[in-house]
């Protein structure tokens, strides 16, 4: 089996340090490069081809972790980014996922936290940390996002990818095939212009497709 390619994004060498040692006790996760500022992150990217970047958000430099999020999922569409930071301001929050992340971790979380949702985002699943997540999802629904007509079959999908269901799971819930589960992703994905299955909970949030109750966080 393959290991997880993993990037680490912060100014605080000791912070990189510990999150290096922590990982590589996993022999599924391989840290393959070390940034401290988001402009080295960006310029390092192309050599580095990491499946998920631990990312914080503020650093020292030109563009902060929101701006280099960005960036990160123009330049290498197949790399997800996990925010770990010690801010859990909403605003931070939200900006960070409209930018791309797909998970978002508080510093000082239970490390088998941060561990799980990195290795959700290297299977295309989003994590946020349970002590953020409904205010977060709450304040998501109140913004505006690019919407679509979506076929009855494709919500039915929707309301398995809010959940975090995986392609497998989706077929076997929904009595399909996998091939069929991926071509309604990717249905979705561009019909509602979104980024990545985690900001799927975004929307069928806004629209009334599942709850905050009804989600399995």
């Amino acid at each position: 089996m393959s290991k997880i390619r993993v990037a680490l994004v912060d100014d605080h060498r000791v912070v990189r340090q510990g999150l290096r040692s922590y990982f590589e006790a996993f022999g599924d996760i391989q840290i393959i490069g070390e940034a401290s500022s988001g402009e080295e992150a960006t310029r390092e990217l192309e050599r580095w081809l990491p499946d998920v970047v631990v990312m914080d958000l503020l650093m020292p430099g030109g563009i902060d972790g929101i701006e280099t999020t960005r960036r990160i999922r123009v330049l290498s569409p197949h790399t997800q980014v996990v925010v770990l930071t010690a801010y859990a301001d909403d605003a931070r929050v939200v900006a960070a996922l409209r930018a791309g992340a797909i998970g978002y971790i508080r510093k000082e979380a239970e490390p088998e936290i941060l561990l799980g949702a990195v290795r959700a985002a290297a299977r295309g699943q989003s994590v946020l940390d349970p002590s953020i997540a409904g205010s977060v999802l709450q304040d998501l629904v109140r913004g505006r996002l690019p919407g679509s007509e979506l076929t009855e079959r494709e919500m039915d999908v929707l309301r398995q990818l809010a959940n975090g269901r995986t392609n497998k799971q989706i077929a076997e819930a929904l009595v399909v095939g996998e091939e069929t589960v991926k071509t309604h992703v990717g249905n979705i994905l561009a019909k509602l212009q979104l980024a990545h299955r985690g900001q799927a909970i975004i929307y069928a949030l806004k629209q009334g497709v599942i709850t905050l109750e009804e989600l399995e966080l």
